[in-house]
């Protein structure tokens, strides 16, 4: 399996551990919330718009973008189930344009299959997710 990092993309797994971490009804205090970041420029002052991210009626995250002094740098919009899951995740550069899209699975035991596509619908990569339990005094 290929297993490949974006540079200036950040990986999901927080995004992941945040999404695991609300209920199926999401995070009411974030119900419909709009969370901006904005970065200063210490030398010129100049304020600047860094990161937004968007909550819908149930307090899940549908959509994050990115963005530097000169623009957008990328966006990523979510699609998620009844089970209030995220099952696909859209990838878009500057320009809006999809770069790629990833369709999540789960099998019946909650292990996580996790498969990028390329706007063709080409297969980019496919991920695995295996989890074990260790015991901190061995």
């Amino acid at each position: 399996m290929l297993a490949v990092l974006l540079v200036g993309i950040p990986a999901t797994a927080q995004a992941q551990e945040e999404d695991q971490a609300q209920s199926a009804t999401g995070n009411p205090a974030r119900k419909n919330l709009v969370i901006k970041e904005w970065n200063t420029d210490v030398r010129s002052n100049n304020k600047y718009l860094d990161h937004v991210t968007t909550y819908n009626e149930f307090g899940k995250k549908v959509e994050e973008i990115e963005y530097n002094t000169g623009g957008q740098l990328w966006r990523k919009r979510y699609e998620r189930g009844k089970d209030g899951r995220i099952q696909k995740e859209y990838l878009y550069d500057q320009h809006n344009r999809l770069v790629s899209y990833k369709v999540i699975e789960y099998n019946e035991v909650g292990k996580k299959m996790q498969t990028t596509y390329l706007p063709n619908g080409k297969v980019k990569t496919i991920k695995v997710y295996e989890y074990s339990v260790t015991n901190a005094g061995e």
